[in-house]
């Protein structure tokens, strides 16, 4: 798994005890996702579908930075699957591990799910990389 996605924590994300709110990290995981499977598929159109356990590990404070590690699960004919990782940049400690997130390649204009066209060895995480 690569982790290549940042984010600083700041005042905003944090919840009444100081910490990293969990429902601003579920929206960055999705967002994140969302990002890393489109430049797998190659394709704007997608929606996310399910995400499956989410266990949080430790929580992240106010300056710290965190990091996201994405990685392809499973790809079928319409979906992908990804694992998503977020861990602290500074000490490694993993905050939340969000696996089984589903995104569906939709028609635009149906709005129903359509192959995505690509199989499992076709997909690669250098697709994904920041230059």
């Amino acid at each position: 798994m690569r982790f290549l996605s940042r984010r600083l924590v700041m005042p905003n994300d944090l919840n009444f005890a100081g910490s990293l709110f969990g429902g601003r990290i579920l929206e960055w995981i999705d967002e994140e996702a969302y990002i890393f499977a489109s430049c797998q598929l190659e394709a704007k159109s997608l929606v996310t579908k399910h995400i499956g356990a989410i266990t949080f590990e430790t929580s992240a404070f106010q300056g710290d930075v965190v990091e996201f590690g994405l990685q392809v699960k499973k790809a079928g004919r319409s979906s992908l699957t990804i694992t998503c990782v977020v861990r602290n940049k500074h000490t490694k400690q993993n905050i939340c591990v969000a696996d089984d997130i589903v995104f569906v390649h939709i028609d635009p204009d149906t709005r129903q799910p359509t192959p995505h066209g690509k199989t499992e060895a076709e997909l690669d995480d250098s697709n994904y990389e920041i230059d």
